[in-house]
């Protein structure tokens, strides 16, 4: 199964994904991680679901690995 990293219902907690921070935005670097909260209360968003990672930081995921 693919799962699509603008649509919450395929992010979940322990989730190990790679995110943009809000100041990285400009050059998509991207910041690898593990899910420990779900911040988007939408069903999905355009520019990935916006979740906190286990060590605090936040940012929107671009890829799921």
């Amino acid at each position: 199964m693919i799962r699509d990293p603008k649509d919450r219902d395929d992010i979940e907690a322990g989730l190990e994904v790679k995110i943009v921070l809000k100041q990285d935005q400009r050059t998509n670097k991207l910041t690898h991680g593990f899910v420990k909260d779900i911040l988007t209360n939408s069903k999905t968003h355009p520019h990935g679901i916006k979740v906190r990672l286990k060590d605090g930081q936040v940012g929107r995921i671009k890829e799921i690995l």
